[in-house]
């Protein structure tokens, strides 16, 4: 996998190590079903096992019982840009961030999501990122912008 500072649709790389590394619970360069377990619940109160094992299985490409790093960036760039099945998993992020369920991510439900990942940032830091994907000028992002934030390459 070639590895440009900008080959994610995190935007970066490093960006995209700091996500993986907020999964990372333990630091030891691999996700395991259970950290991932811990993430799924923080933003959702409906996680059955068999949804952990699902979504563990659709990133474990090797098989091996975790999710590495070049899986974990690879499910985000091939993953959720191809269609078909990509875009059930497009959705069930999205839906993760529209807490009023809405269709809408707004800048308070955004502050809030990340905030129960752990993430120090300001309703202004929420707001910048808003902006940068906020297509049609709303201050919301739909789900037509967040796929396109998360399917770019």
């Amino acid at each position: 996998m070639a590895r440009s500072k900008d080959a994610t649709s995190f935007g970066s790389l490093e960006e995209a190590r700091k996500v993986f590394n907020k999964f990372d619970k333990n630091g030891d360069g691999k996700i395991s079903a259970d950290e991932l377990k811990d993430i799924i619940s923080a933003l959702s109160s409906k996680t059955s096992p068999e949804e952990v094992e699902r979504v563990m299985q659709e990133i474990d490409k090797d098989g091996d019982g975790y999710i590495d790093f070049d899986e974990f960036v690879e499910f985000h760039m091939g993953g959720a840009s191809s269609s078909g099945d990509g875009s059930k998993e497009l959705k069930d992020a999205f839906d993760l961030f529209d807490v009023d369920k809405n269709g809408l991510i707004s800048v308070q439900e955004l502050h809030s999501v990340l905030r129960k990942l752990g993430e120090k940032c300001s309703l202004n830091d929420c707001n910048k990122m808003i902006k940068q994907v906020d297509a049609d000028g709303d201050g919301h992002v739909n789900f037509e912008e967040f796929k396109k934030m998360m399917t770019r390459a």
